[in-house]
């Protein structure tokens, strides 16, 4: 059968004759609407790559980039680090008589780790502790723990969330605080004292201060009820399996102890890479005219309770300054000197290559 074709029916989209009119209503059209947008017809803007914008573009990236990244790299630079690894794995390190510690070993096991600084640190100084090969970042992990629970919330305090599992209760009653992030809370203590004359001289380490204000005044909170007895608040719950004390005894400053511990606040911002550092201890420099750490012997006591030979991890005491970018990361001004440097090269080929064969005649000649 022939049928008839319009080219105006199809352009209109709704041919008015044919088949389709015949069944009943207008005949189904694959066509988009005549839109500026369907039709792809919206402003837009293209710009023309030539020369004169390309050259330009490179050069300005390569001469903003390179010295901000000297700057970055410079200022990463003269920040003091110094890290001991106290892991004990070496057979002839202080610790290594603690290597196979487990949660529950009594007494203590503690060792002792002399080293000497080589350049003064000037500013306030932050005590860190670092794991290695500890995935917090696993999604069982992050999920196991009740942010009701830590905010205060007394029927959660109770009846924790089922993300607890297999923490969440202990001895048929609920853990306070339940899940696997707050049972693994790192619990190893570091004590700095600086060698004078061969005496001991406590250097003192500030245990406030170091967790974020938000989660300290919002996000961890104590039950309510009285402030001055957090064993009456904590009635009815258990600890967590692997602690050796109740939340409730973590400090002897109230303002300090409980879920708004700050040492347990740090432990419970889950890092997102397997070797991380976390804030432990802050070190403040009294005034202006003495370095806080001068230069000279030191010595570290460790009481090592926290096991980590068992996964093969590692653990790490780091002393570091910090400036107005951070703590040391020498990356980020590689990466700025690296990228300007690349730009200002190929600004440089294409500018001489552009000098060299872009006032050629382009228009092929055709013999006859």
């Amino acid at each position: 059968m022939a049928v008839n074709y319009s080219a105006k029916e199809d352009a209109d989209g709704h041919p008015s004759g044919g088949l389709g009119a015949t069944g009943g209503g207008a005949a189904k059209t694959r066509k988009p609407d005549n839109t500026a947008f369907k039709q792809q017809r919206l402003p837009a803007w293209q710009p023309i790559l030539t020369a004169g914008t390309v050259l330009p573009a490179f050069f300005v990236i390569g001469l903003v980039f390179i010295p901000i990244g000297i700057g970055i790299f410079v200022t990463s630079n003269n920040i003091r680090e110094y890290e001991i690894d106290y892991t004990g794995i070496e057979p002839t390190s202080p610790c290594n008589k603690c290597l196979n510690v487990s949660w529950n070993s009594t007494p203590s096991c503690t060792c002792t780790i002399n080293f000497t600084l080589d350049h003064p640190f000037e500013s306030n100084v932050f005590m860190y502790y670092g794991l290695s090969n500890f995935y917090q970042n696993h999604r069982r992990y992050v999920k196991s723990r009740d942010d009701s629970q830590l905010n205060g919330d007394n029927g959660s305090l109770l009846n924790p969330s089922k993300e607890c599992e297999p923490y969440r209760t202990s001895e048929d009653k609920p853990i306070a605080p339940c899940g696997a992030i707050a049972n693994s809370m790192f619990n190893d203590t570091l004590v700095l004292y600086r060698i004078d004359n061969e005496t001991r001289v406590p250097i003192h380490l500030n245990k406030k201060g170091i967790a974020w204000w938000t989660d300290k005044n919002v996000k961890f909170r104590n039950p309510s009820g009285d402030a001055n007895n957090l064993t009456a608040l904590f009635q009815g719950t258990t600890k967590p399996v692997n602690w050796p004390k109740p939340v409730y005894m973590l400090d002897s400053d109230p303002d300090n102890n409980g879920f708004i511990n700050e040492d347990f606040i740090v432990w419970m911002r889950t890092a997102a890479l397997p070797t991380f550092r976390k804030l432990y201890r802050l070190i403040e420099r009294k005034n202006n005219l003495q370095p806080t750490l001068e230069a000279g012997q030191y010595s570290l006591d460790i009481t090592y309770n926290y096991p980590v030979h068992s996964f093969d991890g590692r653990k790490r005491m780091i002393l570091s300054t910090i400036s107005w970018m951070g703590g040391k990361n020498p990356f980020l001004g590689i990466a700025y000197i690296t990228v300007g440097s690349i730009c200002f090269f190929l600004g440089v080929v294409l500018l001489i290559i552009h000098h060299r064969f872009g006032n050629r005649n382009t228009s092929a000649d055709i013999p006859n």
